[in-house]
């Protein structure tokens, strides 16, 4: 244990180390060293708001994967996710995931009467963080007990703390003949053309920016399911991204690492609107059919999505109770 005097001469030596620290960058930067606690706390702000949502999108995923951990545990339960003993576990998580939509963007789900009974694709437009999307199949699952497949990037599944989150409330990796058998079984599965590109790139005009992929009209053909569009007002008011930025779009398109920075999580008002389905029909192609998905959706971000995108209108409208339905 430290003597008085030692203590003292340790605290000395660390206040002079940190004078001539401050004075040695006061010289390199010419800048004042009363102003750089102001810079200091401007970038601190600036970290907080580029980098909050995906730090509260992994503390979020790791806590509910904690809880999945000890219901496993608690419970003896092997990886057969499919099996019934999940179903609890599986509620859970989206009773809270459905609980943080609704108390953070007063999320609402119109035209759920819409989606068939039996398989099949739910094409949606990719906001910034699609947790829209999250906020969707959790409300489903709760409302009808129906799982909805999700076709996610690779990159998602290796986030820290979320593999048993993907387990649960299932995602797909491996491509279209996957995505086939998925359906072909009956099941739900959702996809978004736009994918990372439109998560970066789009803007508060909600351009959908799919290029020239028609892979999901193919599964939907192969599958012989129907297409059914979706569409969330205020997605990009909650979450933007900085790919306007040169630099960062350059990156992206050098490295395809989904690195580009975002901000947001402002508590906007969140509403999915499901469109009619677009019907299986031997006769379309592929190229057809991406034509008129993509006009379906558009057709819903018209005539739900005042353009351009607005942060305070969105903000505004959690007080709006005359809402347009369907």
């Amino acid at each position: 244990m430290l003597s008085k005097s030692e203590s003292l001469t340790s605290w000395q030596e660390s206040v002079m180390s940190s004078t001539w620290l401050t004075y040695v960058f006061e010289q390199w930067t010419g800048v004042e060293y009363h102003y750089l606690y102001y810079i200091a706390f401007i970038l601190w702000v600036l970290n907080i708001i580029f980098f909050a949502p995906l730090l509260i999108f992994i503390s979020v995923s790791c806590f509910l994967n904690l809880l999945l951990h000890i219901y496993k545990r608690k419970n003896g339960l092997d990886e057969d996710f499919s099996s019934k003993s999940w179903d609890n576990g599986r509620f859970m998580v989206a009773s809270v995931l459905s609980m943080c939509g609704k108390l953070w963007h007063g999320y609402e789900l119109h035209g759920m009467e819409k989606i068939p009974e039996g398989p099949g694709l739910i094409v949606y437009y990719h906001g910034a963080i699609p947790v829209d999307y999250g906020y969707f199949i959790c409300n489903l699952y709760i409302q009808t007990g129906r799982l909805c497949y999700s076709a996610v990037d690779r990159f998602f599944a290796k986030l820290p703390g979320i593999q048993l989150l993907f387990n649960l409330l299932p995602a797909v990796h491996s491509g279209r003949n996957e995505s086939v058998e998925i359906l072909k079984k009956g099941n739900l599965l959702g996809v978004s053309p736009g994918g990372s590109r439109e998560a970066f790139f789009s803007d508060e005009n909600y351009n959908l920016l799919w290029g020239n992929r028609k892979g999901f009209a193919q599964v939907a053909i192969d599958a012989k399911v129907p297409i059914i569009p979706l569409f969330t007002q205020n997605i990009r008011e909650g979450y933007r991204m900085l790919g306007k930025i040169g630099f960062f779009r350059w990156f992206y398109e050098c490295s395809r690492l989904l690195l580009v920075p975002g901000y947001g999580g402002f508590p906007v008002k969140l509403r999915t609107y499901i469109g009619d389905p677009i019907p299986y029909d031997p006769n379309i192609t592929a190229t057809e059919l991406v034509e008129k998905t993509k006009i379906a959706i558009e057709t819903l971000r018209d005539r739900h999505q005042k353009l351009p995108g607005s942060i305070l209108r969105a903000l505004l409208e959690r007080f709006d109770k005359h809402q347009k339905e369907d």
